[in-house]
């Protein structure tokens, strides 16, 4: 596996139990609908939580939540609307970004809640 994969992976890994350690019940992980991969499908209370997690080495060429683009939000709106018609979800709808980076000999985790919105 390649080294920007495991490091991937690994981010994933601290984001599902970070989530977990806060009260988040995992639904899915790598949960796939054509083009689209949603790292986190999640739920606290009546709200399905969709996560994008974004892991970087480091800062130093900008935040990880910055690398979500607009094409990434398209195809995970898409993608999530066929979960949630599959499963027969009567659920509120969040899109988070976890964001996780080497910050000197740890990685840090951050949570950004309502990252961004649909129409």
């Amino acid at each position: 596996m390649a080294k920007h994969n495991e490091l991937g992976k690994f981010g994933e890994e601290l984001a599902v139990d970070f989530l977990q350690q806060n009260g988040y019940t995992i639904l899915e992980t790598n949960w796939t609908f054509q083009k689209a991969e949603i790292d986190i499908m999640a739920q606290k209370e009546n709200v399905l939580v969709v996560v994008e997690v974004k892991t970087r080495s480091s800062t130093e060429f900008g935040l990880p939540q910055d690398f979500v683009t607009p094409k990434k939000i398209q195809l995970l709106v898409k993608a999530v609307h066929e979960y949630v018609i599959s499963n027969n979800l009567d659920l509120d709808i969040r899109f988070d970004i976890i964001a996780v980076y080497k910050e000197e000999n740890h990685y840090k985790t951050e949570h950004i809640q309502d990252a961004f919105y649909y129409f």
